[in-house]
């Protein structure tokens, strides 16, 4: 279908068409009408289906309909997790309404808060920002909410994960009650519904793409690896298919230095971008692997979510991410706009457990590869010699049961229970479980 038969203005037509634009997504047909019609909505899609623009054009289209020469009032919020998907979700706003007198700011953390705040008093129409970011704006004055008619809020199941959802809440006590709502999820989870209902009046629900659905056209494969080499095959791989661009992700900063340092030292040209860096480098980082003047991009998930970044064909899971969840936010960094992609994962032994998980949120099983000269066959031989033990151990337990029948013999093992129970209860020390790092 093409986005000139959705009733947005000429202008953002004008615009789309110079970023080659002119078919709408699925995600971009279901939004956009129902968006113009006034309704709230809950959206479930996922990351590279177009989902940015599905809520960013029918805002401009409106606004610019009602926009009035020299009266520029916050009329639109858009609040998103990250400072990366705030300044990616910014770009997209102004790319589109490049045409119109509408102006928009990005707020976030780690950037100068002078320059935002004389951005928000020279007046402007819409708001992109992280929340902890705008709650400052509000605190201090800086920025007026009398006129606010929408408000979306884009990834708002990794809001909830970040543990920012208390903040939203906080910045939609203080908003107009009349006003139109937004929320877009990669997944609708049970939690994510909870959110909305506390948000929405009466939302449409649209799911272009139901939870654990990955995109048709990105291919997954898991790569087997004992743990003591799985650098050694990130560095194969990357070297011996010829990868050019590839985004690398890790669960913790730690690790996400170290395999930058190993892919450095094997001559691939990588860099960096987790929670210790500041906006800056994060933002130069990703500037320069999206030009292709680095070929590896090493992320933690968290400054990952949602980022676009144009024609990525392999993104390769390190390991297993801590929250299964997050599985789809990685494959959704490739194989975006219809493009195909190839989405790796390397996994040890000791992760085929959290492999089962993603799985049964995947519905269904991933194609598995064995790269010769790194799949782990010594686990596989500890694990059958373990079986083999143990199925030993059981049946000489089973011949020991039935020689040990006697009085006597049931009486001593009656004694040692009793005896290890009074031990037990005297017992005043207790262990407890460390916490998940």
């Amino acid at each position: 279908m093409s986005l000139s038969t959705l009733g947005v203005s000429s202008k953002i037509l004008q615009a789309l068409k110079e970023r080659g634009y002119e078919s709408a997504t699925p995600i971009q047909k279901a939004i956009i009408p129902i968006m113009l019609q006034g309704h709230d909505i809950m959206a479930g899609a996922q990351t590279g289906t177009g989902k940015t623009a599905g809520f960013t054009l029918p805002i401009l289209h409106q606004l610019s309909k009602e926009f009035q020469e020299g009266k520029h009032h916050v009329r639109a919020i858009i609040v998103v997790p990250t400072r990366e998907l705030a300044q990616q979700v910014y770009e997209s706003v102004e790319a589109y309404g490049k045409y119109l007198p509408l102006k928009s700011v990005v707020l976030y953390g780690g950037a100068n808060m002078t320059y935002q705040a004389n951005r928000l008093k020279s007046g402007v129409d819409i708001v992109v920002a992280t929340s902890g970011r705008l709650l400052e704006h509000i605190e201090k004055r800086n920025i007026e909410l009398d006129a606010i008619r929408y408000l979306v809020l884009d990834e708002a199941d990794t809001i909830l994960d970040m543990g920012f959802v208390h903040e939203v809440m906080q910045i939609i006590e203080l908003l107009p009650k009349r006003r139109q709502n937004v929320l877009v999820s990669a997944t609708l989870s049970g939690s994510v519904k909870r959110l909305a209902k506390r948000i929405l009046r009466k939302p449409k629900l649209i799911e272009v793409d139901s939870m654990g659905t990955s995109a048709t056209n990105v291919k997954l494969v898991v790569h087997p690896v004992e743990k003591e080499r799985k650098m050694e095959l990130l560095s194969f791989l990357i070297g011996s298919k010829n990868y050019q661009q590839v985004l690398v992700f890790v669960r913790k900063k730690e690790e996400a230095d170290e395999v930058t340092k190993e892919l450095i030292l094997s001559g691939l040209k990588t860099l960096v971008i987790h929670g210790d860096k500041s906006s800056g480098v994060r933002k130069r980082a990703l500037e320069t692997f999206k030009e292709g003047r680095v070929r590896v991009l090493v992320a933690t998930d968290i400054v990952a979510r949602g980022l676009d970044i144009p024609n990525l064909k392999v993104v390769i899971s390190y390991d297993i991410p801590h929250v299964t969840g997050d599985f789809i936010h990685r494959i959704g960094r490739t194989g975006r706009a219809g493009q195909k992609g190839l989405a790796i994962t390397l996994v040890t032994p000791k992760e085929e457990v959290a492999l089962k998980d993603v799985e049964r949120l995947m519905g269904r099983a991933i194609e598995r590869e064995e790269i010769e000269g790194y799949t782990p066959k010594a686990e596989k031989i500890e694990r059958g010699s373990r079986k083999s033990i143990d199925k030993k151990r059981k049946v000489d337990g089973a011949f020991g049961r039935k020689k040990s029948s006697s009085s006597s013999t049931k009486k001593k093992r009656k004694t040692t229970k009793r005896d290890g129970f009074k031990q037990f209860s005297k017992s005043k020390s207790y262990s407890k479980r460390g916490k998940r790092s």
